[in-house]
């Protein structure tokens, strides 16, 4: 049976939705995502691109904060952090709501439509904050209580900085990321499809994104977190561990 992580626990606004369903298969287990077809199709498709053509296959989860976001979709590593090829950027969809169990695409600061390859797993209920920033921040399918514990051993790892690490103590975290080995970081071995009849996990009950028009926020960057985004498109840079840069 498809299971749907907060069927019970979070508050549905009339939605119903049946996905195609993708796992990740991750060196710290597997993380099932059931896909938001009919409210995300652009962002779905775009997702399932990059599946179908094996960018995400050994690609590593860049960024983990504890109660916050798990980040990836963006890196590999051979040597060093080598960044995914990119597809042409995508149009916003801001339907849903950045809920706990989400996932949701990154994008650059200030641009709405910005989101290439980069995603990211929603640990808590951000709402408050995505749901209205750079335009809404685009949900487009939620994972199973299985897979959010897999999430949560990634955010109690040692942590180099905002990357979660593997067999390491933070007094042997390198100074470069050129420093690392690939045994060191959480690496996505494969993405693949299970199921792709966008009918299938009937029963899902994405959150309505309630807040993306009200008259505060139609600027999309209004209000007092504005600057705070900067984090959905951080990552170290390849040569020096703590420098951010804006990517995509």
């Amino acid at each position: 049976m498809k299971k749907n992580l907060f069927a019970s626990a979070l508050l549905v606004i009339g939605f119903q939705a049946n996905a195609t369903i993708v796992e990740m298969q991750t060196n710290q287990g597997t993380v099932t995502v059931n896909l938001y077809d009919q409210h995300a199709p652009i962002t779905v498709a775009n997702f399932l691109e990059y599946v179908s053509d094996g960018s995400y296959d050994g690609s590593i989860i860049h960024r983990s904060v504890d109660k916050f976001v798990v980040q990836g979709g963006g890196f590999s590593f051979e040597t060093d952090f080598t960044a995914i090829d990119k597809k042409a950027a995508i149009s916003n969809e801001p339907v849903l709501s950045n809920v706990k169990g989400t996932i949701a695409m990154a994008k650059q600061s200030g641009n709405a439509n910005s989101a290439t390859s980069q995603w990211f797993f929603n640990l808590k209920d951000n709402s408050a904050n995505l749901d209205v920033q750079n335009g809404g921040f685009t949900v487009f399918g939620e994972i199973t209580q299985e897979s959010f514990d897999v999430l949560t051993k990634i955010t109690d790892l040692v942590h180099c900085g905002e990357i979660p690490v593997v067999g390491l103590s933070k007094d042997q975290c390198p100074e470069t990321t050129a420093g690392f080995n690939g045994e060191n970081l959480v690496t996505i071995n494969s993405v693949v499809v299970i199921d792709e009849n966008p009918d299938s996990s009937a029963g899902l009950s994405p959150v309505e994104n309630t807040l993306i028009d009200s008259d505060d926020n139609k600027g999309g960057d209004s209000g007092s977190s504005s600057g705070s985004m900067a984090w959905l498109m951080s990552i170290l840079a390849a040569s020096v561990l703590y420098r951010r840069k804006f990517i995509q």
